[in-house]
């Protein structure tokens, strides 16, 4: 079995996954018109020094009196006191969570999902693909492979969003696009006055990218049509259907596996998932309806 499916145990009432441990809102930071980052914390302190997540991986956050949804955790593993969660609000449940205010109280299940392989990954070239809110997911690898940068080869971060002021942490993004260690790629679909660098979509400037293929390690997520034309632009550039990894993104009810809104093929995104390499998927990947 792949080291990335090696994953932390659920922690919050892990012999009762489906029963959720409170949380408070103790920052927010505005991303975009209809995105916030939500930094919180475990309210048990015992539950808050035991917990443990890999990049990748999601929450299961719960809006009292109205719902649950499954979020990505975007802040650093090393970063143990606290927990980020990028929300775009499109929903009941994360247009409640957008209503909210720091010292606000959300109800959280997990970690659940696979990770995002950096283990399996070392010693190899690394390319990130983003497509707007798909960069939140992502980020959590950013610190670590930053973090260990003698690890890896060559590390890109290739990201799209619609417009500038749409793109996801800003500060980071320049910050890393000055870094020695890291060549940061941004796009946007729609330019302003102000915006100098790329305009097209991902793929466009992926084809900026030269890979050696063979050697290369490639994460992408984003929004499902961008998930397709990019792995088959991958593919063809010859990178290896196990070293190619996907996030997906489902309706999930439970995070265990036991609902079956998230299923995929004979795979649940939530237990199975969210992250995939190509090889895992590709006998449903391109099918429609699935």
């Amino acid at each position: 079995m792949p080291s990335f499916q090696n994953r932390p145990t659920i922690v919050c009432h892990a012999d009762r996954p489906m029963v959720p441990t409170l949380a408070t809102i103790t920052a927010i930071t505005e991303e975009s018109a209809n995105t916030r980052t939500y930094t919180l914390r475990i309210d048990d302190p015992e539950l808050r020094a035991r917990y443990r997540f890999q990049p990748g991986q999601f929450n299961m956050l719960y809006l009292f009196g109205v719902g649950e949804a499954a979020i990505s955790i975007s802040s650093d593993p090393d970063q143990r006191d606290s927990l980020a969660h990028t929300i775009r609000h499109c929903g009941s449940v994360t247009f409640g969570i957008g209503k909210m205010r720091v010292g606000g109280k959300l109800g959280l299940r997990g970690p659940f999902g696979s990770s995002w392989p950096l283990e399996q990954c070392a010693g190899r070239d690394i390319v990130l693909v983003a497509g707007g809110i798909g960069l939140a997911p992502l980020r959590p690898a950013i610190y670590q492979i930053l973090a260990h940068r003698n690890r890896f080869g060559r590390f890109i971060l290739v990201y799209g969003g619609r417009a500038p002021r749409d793109l996801l942490f800003q500060s980071e993004l320049e910050a890393w696009s000055e870094d020695p260690d890291i060549d940061a790629l941004v796009t946007v679909d729609y330019p302003m006055e102000e915006w100098t660098g790329p305009v097209g979509a991902v793929t466009q400037l992926l084809k900026r990218v030269r890979l050696r293929g063979q050697d290369t390690s490639v994460f992408v997520c984003g929004p499902r049509i961008m998930n397709r034309f990019v792995a088959f632009q991958l593919l063809r550039l010859q990178v290896p259907t196990d070293q190619l990894f996907l996030s997906l993104e489902r309706n999930m009810r439970c995070g265990v596996g036991r609902c079956g809104h998230c299923q995929y093929g004979a795979k649940f995104v939530c237990k199975d998932g969210p992250v995939f390499s190509y090889r895992e998927i590709e006998n449903v990947f391109a099918t429609e309806e699935i």
